[in-house]
């Protein structure tokens, strides 16, 4: 039998094996700080760059059925929070696909930002869900140039340029700018909540928006969260012939390369390393 007549021979085999194929439910791995910024010594962070190439690889399957976002976060910039969560919502009406949101060690602030954009929102018993509120964090570095004889030279064009400057006092009326802002912030964060969960909400708005964290048990009592399940135990009772097709975000290159933690400036390593700390403080603050 020539090559031909071989390949012949096969071609009915293939497309069968191609039709048959089952469905596929896409998941994402939204895991990190969320940060427009990710410095060389983060190792995850989130951010609309770093997840919109795994979002559009998710919802192009062609025999998609769902979508799930497995998300561990302590949250981050709210900004991105949005920004990533409307993009979700966007690819999920262009493709009219269900959007199943997994809370797994940590789904806090801006990672249950992130969650309120499924359709359906899981979680393990176990995990911590919710802390809606608003933190501004920072440190007060004006005392340690002054220890080291370091000069702060800053000039501007406004009086208020250098709100909260690190290197310079705090001021009373800064701190209350900055409150006014959050209370905005926190509004706004309130608002998507009631929007995506609307009716399923069983607590009070001072309940809610509070700032505290739940277990995923408590979560679903208040109707943070639908139910208690993972990935493979909803997909396996929702989609039964269903493969589970995981899209990686990009991580920064030195993450790619082990070498987080990396800097290349010695004069990069004081602000790198504070940011480093910051972001443990994110997740330190949960007991992660």
């Amino acid at each position: 039998m020539s090559v031909t007549d071989k390949i012949a021979a096969r071609l009915p085999k293939i497309v069968s094996e191609r039709t048959e194929r089952g469905p596929v439910v896409a998941a994402v791995r939204l895991h990190g700080v969320i940060t427009p910024t990710p410095t060389p010594m983060a190792r995850n962070t989130i951010s609309m760059q770093t997840v919109e190439s795994a979002l559009t690889r998710a919802f192009e399957h062609d025999r998609l059925v769902a979508v799930a976002l497995l998300i561990n976060s302590p949250g981050g910039a709210p900004t991105q929070s949005a920004l990533i969560s409307e993009r979700i919502r966007e690819l999920a009406a262009k493709k009219k696909v269900p959007v199943l949101a997994f809370c797994e060690d940590l789904a806090a602030s801006g990672g249950y930002w992130l969650a309120c954009a499924g359709d359906e929102v899981y979680a393990h018993g176990t995990s911590l869900v919710g802390s809606i509120g608003v933190v501004s964090a920072g440190f007060g570095l004006n005392g340690l140039i002054e220890r080291y004889g370091v000069e702060r030279r800053v000039h501007t064009a406004g009086e208020n340029k250098v709100r909260l400057d690190p290197f310079s006092p705090e001021k009373p009326e800064d701190v209350e700018w900055l409150k006014g802002l959050q209370a905005q912030l926190h509004d706004q964060f309130a608002d998507w909540v009631k929007e995506r969960r609307g009716a399923k909400l069983k607590a009070t708005d001072d309940e809610l928006f509070n700032g505290e964290v739940w277990t995923g048990a408590k979560a679903v009592e208040l109707g943070l969260v639908d139910g208690l399940g993972t990935l493979r135990g909803v997909v396996a009772k929702r989609y039964p012939d269903a493969e589970i097709a995981v899209a990686e975000p990009r991580r920064p290159l030195l993450a790619r390369l082990g070498l987080a933690g990396a800097t290349t400036r010695s004069g990069d390593f004081l602000v790198e390393g504070l940011a480093a700390l910051e972001e443990r403080a994110r997740w330190s603050r949960f007991g992660l």
